[in-house]
Order: C-alpha cells, then sequence, then structure tokens
C-alpha cells in the first residue's frame, strides 16, 4: 500500500490532469468528425484516454 500524500496541493496538481483528459477526449471527438481513415486510429487513441485513466483510477485506489 502507498503512503497518500495529505498536504496541500496547488490547481495544477488538481486539476491539470483533469484538464488533460478533457483536451484528449475533444481532440479525439474533432478529429473523428472531420476525418476518415489514419484519423479514425488517432481519434480512437484520444477516446481512449478517459477510459484507460478511469480504469487504472479503479485499479490503483486502496481497498
Amino acid at each position: 500500500m502507498r503512503a497518500v500524500k495529505r498536504g496541500r496541493q496547488s490547481n495544477r496538481a488538481i486539476f491539470g490532469p483533469l484538464v488533460l483528459i478533457a483536451l484528449a477526449s475533444l481532440s479525439g471527438l474533432v478529429i473523428a468528425l472531420t476525418g476518415d481513415g489514419a484519423r479514425d486510429a488517432t481519434a480512437w487513441l484520444g477516446l481512449a484516454v478517459p477510459v484507460a485513466a478511469a480504469a487504472w483510477a479503479a485499479w490503483a485506489r486502496p481497498s
């Protein structure tokens, strides 16, 4: 089990990963709507980021 950091965190530390996930989702959606072929694969990667983040969070969560 990992020790949890209990200090005060900056806004960047709290919201930074969330903004990156949102930008990956948004870019995946826009790319999916505007292209075909290789752009579809890129869109899948962008749309897989939130799914991977949720799976990681569920796996890393202490029980």
